[in-house]
């Protein structure tokens, strides 16, 4: 849904944070907790407790693009030196007028939105509303209250200014001007599309509704059924690794559930069924289950393509038996 990404945009009035670098930063943040666990708990990478946050997954995105606090906080913090605390934090100035805060990030679920400081005015700069909306200063403590109460979280940047906006990132067709807002103006300003609001989109741009509908398998009748569940049972014999410099050889890294991490050689026109034969050896036999790309998406579709058909090449996998 990538509204974590949005909203960021949207604090610091320029197109910077993409998809990509927030995915890095919360496979960053994942590598560290699950450090911190395996030198921390009892039994290391063996403790249940590491086993089954492994097996969990991403903790900082999940498969619609949905980033968590941690990774917009880590964003802010590496591009522009800016925190981003929960507005309660003891450690705030309890002192300090609201209307002196430049910005704030608003959650609910998957839902980000942010709230800035443009000149002397404050602004909601919601993706769900048709155009930003003027916030008065009389008004902002009220409206934060309001947001609370209605179940969402809310971040400040506990700093005087931000950023200036930046105008050559983006597409300016999306800018508002200031005077337009203020007069009602700009009559072919983009609107949002309500039909697709709730639906969210994921990283690869399809409706979450869609994706959903193209991975059903209701409409397959019982042979088709029985031909999915037969490939994906009879598994090839595993070639040896190919050397380095063999023509059409591709590299892919694994990470397993078990801790263990592994770069292994293949051939590009080699079947995906070759993949996953060679992980249930590593995992010891039994069922895996593989998840690759961002968001992390299941590979079990892939299974009637070749390695370089489902684009695997550099891939970094997640294997976890089932």
């Amino acid at each position: 849904m990538l509204c974590g990404q949005h909203a960021l945009n949207n604090l610091v009035q320029a197109s910077v944070f993409s998809a990509g670098s927030l995915s890095e930063i919360a496979h960053q943040l994942d590598e560290m907790e699950l450090a911190y666990m395996a030198a921390n708990n009892e039994g290391g990478v063996r403790s249940k407790d590491y086993l089954r946050r492994l097996g969990e997954g991403s903790g900082n995105v999940d498969e619609q693009g949905n980033f968590s606090i941690q990774v917009l906080g880590a964003a802010l913090q590496q591009s522009y030196g800016l925190s981003l605390p929960s507005i309660g934090q003891d450690d705030l100035d309890k002192s300090r007028d609201i209307t002196s805060y430049p910005g704030f990030i608003c959650n609910r679920a998957s839902h980000w939105f942010a709230i800035r400081k443009i000149g002397e005015q404050f602004w909601n700069l919601n993706s769900t509303l048709d155009k930003p909306q003027f916030i008065s200063h009389f008004r902002l403590a009220a409206e934060l209250e309001s947001f609370k109460e209605n179940g969402y979280s809310v971040f400040v940047v506990p700093v005087d200014e931000l950023p200036k906006a930046d105008r050559s990132t983006g597409t300016s067709q999306f800018w508002w001007h200031r005077k337009d807002l203020e007069s009602g103006g700009k009559e072919n300003a983009p609107k949002t599309d309500w039909n697709d609001v709730g639906m969210g989109r994921r990283l690869d741009g399809k409706k979450i509704a869609e994706a959903s509908k193209h991975e059903d398998h209701s409409s397959l009748t019982e042979e088709e059924m029985l031909q999915k569940a037969l490939q994906a049972s009879i598994l090839p014999d595993i070639p040896d690794e190919p050397p380095v410099d063999a023509t059409g050889v591709v590299t892919i890294q694994f990470r397993f559930s078990n801790g263990k991490k592994q770069r292994r050689r293949f051939l590009a026109d080699q079947p995906v069924q070759v993949v996953y034969a060679f992980c249930e050896r590593e995992m010891g036999g039994g069922n895996v289950e593989l998840r690759y790309g961002f968001p992390p998406r299941d590979l079990a579709p892939n299974q009637g393509k070749s390695i370089a058909e489902a684009n695997l090449s550099g891939e970094n996998i997640q294997v976890r038996s089932i």
